[in-house]
């Protein structure tokens, strides 16, 4: 936002320099990131009164003039221009002097001729933009002659730059930065002229139709006779320091009034509201609409259109359309002031690629009630500048009224918040000056908060407004009288914890990647087509086709890491990577995140390394019961893939990749990988350890060795162990698998040895072998096993 100090003042007789001025409103609150005057790089352009006018001896396209620009002697300039004559008073650009472009001027011969410099147009000043231009800016007859060309037309003036925050809508405004300026240094506050006289008329009034929620308020004045001609050289000073370039006097009134009272206004001309009803409505979708820029544009659906019946006329907050600008022949003029939901105004001009000053406000979530106040303003406008005359009816559709906030804070609140001891007299003072009624009712402050200030809802917002008006720099520093008990960690941050000391402690090393992949990711790990995995959550503006949706597995993102590290000559690479993937759920807005841990390597045959991982975390989170079955999916290698099953539910996958995966990602050496849902991890682990003692009576070793079809999974072995060993079998572990010429075809040798126990006394050997028979049975009928 743009502060001409010059135009601050006139609301606020302020007397400090720009700078402190700067420091002041930065400490209040209202960062300042700049102090500059655009119109400074001008030098050496003065204001001339043209003497006499001569033909060029030497070129009939050439001008002789001779002009006074305040000095003893007349001063020569020979031009091209031939739309100035006697008398007139233009810019010239003297001997050494800059112009807007940083163009040096030099006095030379024109075809023999001297000529002591340049004469101006608004053009080469900055005043417009180029070719725009039909000659020479000619100025006002009573400008003074010989001054510098910023004086004469008001811009050499200060221009502050502030950072307005989107909860301060009512500051991009000169209005609203005025009241802040004078509550800081407690002055009055002018207000703006908003009476007009309205001329009676039997004229039909148009009428507006709000058929959108979207538009909040719509209100619209006509005005007729209007005489379409320059603004006053006050107003386009005002509109060339805020960064504006003028345009003609009715376009430029409500540009003044926006950039004054921070809220946007559109004239329509009323020769192309043919229907005479103007209609707020939504867009379908797939619509095209040329805007004021020239620029045909494709409407996406719900956004905010202005229509008559038979055709759209504008985008609504954002920009009006071509057909229906002001034009030299306009005559009447329906001007409107309206209020339009900020989420919609700011979707619809982030993919229309149409930045605005209005849509800068309206997208703020601006005050409904600014609406009649920027209507009255430019009314007052358009009548004292004979611009044209108001008709006497106003339309106004307003469906759901901004109302107030109430707040009641006591005085003791806010001093023993802030540390401060302000009087209750100086907090009503500050509130006052900005504008937020109070009153007082023994200790405690009743406030009804203005509508601009839709920010103030809470007792805090109240002391901080008393805060930053008070002035930071005078409250105190003190130490905060708080207790700051140190919290301890969630079970799930604890779990965690411990888990990445555990991977570590087996040598991986972390891994971190974006959350964001490609959808052609999910081909490259070979996602079925029919998987629910595929329907991933998209992003609405993303950085490229690579980033474009939200992951719903860790497995791409693994094997981007695995491919880098192999591309970069790395003989061996040992990954983990804690993440979430999102999953969409039907009824629910937001995607279900979930944590996954994902572990990759390659360098050698790694599969019963990742074995051995899962087995180190079950026993680590004392899992009671963890099984093995061959795993199905796609992007492992058949026959050397499993899933792990915690009861009935797979808490994890792991196996060697796909050769077709490998070859996806460019790589040669075989992967191995694992995929593990942490929330059922952290779900089945238990934390307490509970001591056993050393068992006072031996244990007895049994080593069993059985021929069983290969196809059969030694956990079906174990299965049996744990069930028909009892509270006898203390542990069991698999020493030998053999397979060779010796056996029969598709047979296999599977060696266990098997840990007997009973802690309440010795066993002998007619117990174990009890125990230890019916175990051998148990794998012949049930396995088809063979005792070797």
């Amino acid at each position: 936002m743009k502060l001409p100090i010059k135009w601050l003042k006139d609301y606020v007789d302020i007397s400090v320099d720009g700078k402190t001025l700067a420091d002041d409103l930065t400490l209040s609150g209202s960062k300042v990131e700049g102090l500059e005057n655009p119109f400074d790089i001008i030098q050496n352009v003065v204001t001339s009164k043209i003497i006499k006018i001569e033909k060029h001896p030497e070129a009939d396209k050439l001008f002789v003039c001779s002009i006074d620009i305040g000095a003893e002697e007349p001063t020569q300039i020979v031009t091209a221009a031939t739309n100035m004559k006697e008398g007139d008073i233009v810019p010239v650009a003297l001997h050494n002097s800059v112009l807007w472009e940083g163009v040096n001027i030099k006095k030379g011969k024109l075809r023999g001729v001297m000529s002591n410099g340049m004469f101006c147009s608004e053009e080469e000043l900055g005043l417009k933009d180029k070719g725009t231009c039909d000659g020479l800016m000619i100025m006002p007859a009573d400008t003074s002659i010989g001054i510098d060309i910023k004086e004469a037309l008001g811009l050499n003036g200060g221009i502050l730059d502030l950072e307005i925050t989107s909860n301060r809508p009512d500051c991009l405004s000169i209005l609203g930065l005025a009241r802040e300026v004078s509550a800081i240094y407690e002055l009055p506050l002018k207000s703006p002229k908003m009476s007009f006289d309205a001329k009676k008329s039997d004229v039909e009034p148009v009428k507006v139709s709000l058929d959108t929620p979207l538009a909040r308020r719509y209100m619209a004045r006509e005005i007729t006779d209007v005489r379409i001609s320059e603004s006053p050289e006050w107003m386009k000073s005002r509109l060339l320091e805020a960064g504006v370039r003028p345009i003609n006097i009715m376009v430029d009134i409500t540009n003044f009034v926006m950039l004054e009272l921070g809220q946007p206004l559109h004239a329509f001309d009323k020769r192309e509201i043919s229907s005479g009803i103007i209609r707020v409505t939504e867009s379908l979708g797939g619509e095209t609409f040329t805007t004021l820029d020239e620029t045909e544009r494709k409407l996406k659906e719900k956004t905010i259109l202005i229509n008559d019946d038979e055709k759209i006329i504008g985008i609504a907050g954002i920009m009006g359309g071509l057909d229906s600008e002001i034009k030299e022949d306009t005559t009447n003029v329906i001007i409107e002031s309206a209020n339009f939901d900020g989420v919609s105004t700011r979707n619809a001009s982030g993919y229309l690629n149409l930045r605005t000053e209005a849509s800068t406000r309206f997208d703020k979530d601006i005050d409904p009630n600014l609406v009649p106040l920027a209507m009255d303003r430019v009314c007052a406008l358009i009548e004292s500048l004979g611009a044209g005359k108001v008709l006497s009816y106003t339309v106004d559709v307003y469906n759901e009224k901004r109302e107030s906030n109430h707040l009641e804070v006591p005085v003791s609140y806010i001093n023993g918040f802030l540390g401060t001891e302000i009087s209750s007299e100086r907090m009503m003072t500050i509130l006052e000056s900005l504008d937020i009624r109070c009153s007082l009712n023994e200790d405690v402050l009743v406030i009804d908060t203005p509508t601009f200030r839709n920010d103030l809802a809470i007792k805090e917002d109240i002391a901080e407004e008393i805060a930053r008006i008070y002035g930071y720099n005078n409250i105190e520093a003190t130490i905060p009288h708080v207790n700051a008990p140190r919290g301890g960690r969630y079970r799930h941050q604890i779990l965690r914890r411990k888990l990445e000391n555990y991977l570590v402690a087996q040598g991986l090393y972390e891994s971190i990647s974006y959350s964001f992949i490609s959808r052609k990711d999910f081909d490259k790990i070979m996602i079925p087509s029919d998987s629910p995995l595929r329907n991933a959550v998209e992003i609405r503006n993303p950085l490229g086709e690579d980033f474009s949706v939200m992951r719903t597995s860790l497995l791409s993102s693994m094997m981007e890491s695995l491919s880098r590290n192999e591309a970069r000559s790395n003989d061996e690479a040992y990954l983990y990577e804690i993440g979430k993937i999102y999953l969409k759920e039907e009824g629910n807005v937001l995607p279900l995140e979930k944590e996954i841990l994902t572990i990759g390597m390659y360098g050698k045959d790694l599969f019963f390394n990742l074995k051995g991982i899962i087995e180190v975390i079950a026993e680590e989170f004392a899992l009671e019961e963890i099984s093995f079955r061959r795993s199905t999916n796609p992007f492992f290698h058949p026959g050397k893939s499993a899933e792990v099953l915690a009861g009935r539910k797979v808490l994890a996958s792991f196996g060697e990749v796909h050769p077709k995966v490998l070859s996806n990602y460019g790589m040669d050496k075989p992967s191995y990988v694992l995929e593990m849902d942490l929330k059922m991890l952290y779900d089945l682990a238990v934390l307490d350890r509970k001591y056993t003692e050393i068992p006072k009576y031996p244990s007895v070793t049994r080593d069993i060795a059985v021929l069983i079809d290969d196809a059969v999974l030694v956990q079906e072995m174990e299965t049996i162990f744990r069930k028909q060993g009892g509270s006898l079998l203390e542990s069991y572990k698999l020493f030998d698998v053999y397979k060779g010429k010796q056996l029969p075809e598709g047979k296999k040798s599977v060696a266990y040895n098997l840990v007997y126990r009973n802690r309440e006394k010795t066993l002998t050997d007619k117990e174990v072998g009890k125990v230890h028979d019916k175990i051998v049975r148990t794998l012949e009928h049930v396995l088809g096993a063979t005792l070797r």
